[in-house]
């Protein structure tokens, strides 16, 4: 089997939900015209990722965090149906970082859509990251597994996930075939994008998968537009970008893409995974369960657990009757 796939750089509108879905709508039927069957979207792209959150003081974050929390996404949404209607258009199964709305919340959320336009999966970044904390709430289990679409199982991680082993195991074992990862870009200097390139190739090499690896770009004007609304210099919000698409020995089958907006786009031969699992096959003969093994919780959280007592049968009722009459006598 091979797969034809796309990792996109791309820069969001800045400080709009319906831009910035607009130009991913775009891109998705662009990707289409070419024949793509996947593409991975950056981390929180639409509508943006939250910059603002790692230069400003946590008191000072009131009108940024209001600002992304009104132009964030809910799901479903008008939105969700747009990219979903896009990748239906398309015939491509799609992974793309949304900042997600949920009541008075945001979390860094990752959607999953097959190439029929249906949304196979919702899952939401388990642990945020250091200033993160401030912005988005946690993600639950339910979203740690492999997902069957169209082009095969599909597994999705965003940003600092990768440097957990258990969560990228629970992946692993799950059988992924094809591992979704996403950045924001534009972040933390060229420190970042090294980090990057280590987190997503030695998983591919783990996992035996492919990897398909995005990050989001500023360009100078949004740099600019940023820099003027928090004060913050240009460093925290350049550099750390890393997009490519790596294969199953841990090698770089094309890119990365560290400057301006593009995308990668490699054949991914499905044969590579089984030439790599022949030697080692981290959830098989390479495996000893037995010894090691991952207890994965993946109960969907709830902010209300209902306990509704059951009504007794009347037998019952008559049999503690009757119990009770015997222990008066």
């Amino acid at each position: 089997m091979k797969v034809k796939a796309a990792a996109v750089q791309i820069s969001p509108v800045l400080y709009s939900r319906q831009g910035t879905v607009e130009k991913v709508v775009k891109k998705i039927r662009e990707l289409g015209q070419q024949g793509v069957q996947f593409a991975t979207f950056p981390e929180t792209i639409i509508p943006y990722y939250p910059y603002f959150s790692y230069v400003l003081a946590p008191f000072a974050l009131a009108k940024e965090q209001l600002r992304l929390m009104e132009e964030s996404v809910t799901v479903p949404s008008a939105e969700t149906r747009a990219i979903g209607e896009a990748a239906k258009e398309a015939n491509m199964v799609v992974s793309i970082g949304v900042n997600e709305r949920d009541g008075g919340s945001i979390y860094n959320t990752q959607l999953l859509f097959d190439a029929d336009g249906t949304l196979i999966q919702r899952r939401r970044k388990i642990t945020p990251t250091y200033h993160e904390r401030m912005i988005w709430g946690q993600g639950d289990g339910s979203g740690l597994r492999a997902v069957d679409s169209a082009v095969g199982r599909i597994g999705q991680l965003a940003c600092w996930e990768h440097y957990l082993p258990l969560a990228r195991y629970a992946l692993i074992a799950d059988g992924e075939q094809i591992h979704s990862a996403m950045y924001p870009g534009s972040f933390a200097g060229p420190l970042f994008a090294e980090q990057t390139e280590i987190n997503v190739r030695q998983h591919a090499l783990e996992s035996g998968s492919f990897v398909v690896c995005a990050t989001a770009w500023l360009n100078a004007d949004q740099q600019a537009q940023i820099m003027k609304d928090t004060g913050c210099a240009i460093g925290p919000i350049s550099g750390g970008n890393f997009t490519a698409i790596v294969s199953p020995d841990g090698s770089i089958m094309d890119g990365p893409i560290q400057a301006g907006e593009g995308e990668i786009i490699a054949d991914l031969d499905f044969a590579q995974i089984d030439a790599r699992k022949r030697l080692m096959d981290a959830r098989g003969h390479y495996s000893r369960p037995e010894l090691l093994s991952l207890l994965i919780d993946r109960t969907p959280t709830s902010p209300i657990h209902e306990w509704t007592e059951h009504p007794k049968s009347e037998a019952m009722c008559a049999a503690v009757d009757e119990e009770r009459t015997v222990a008066v006598l």
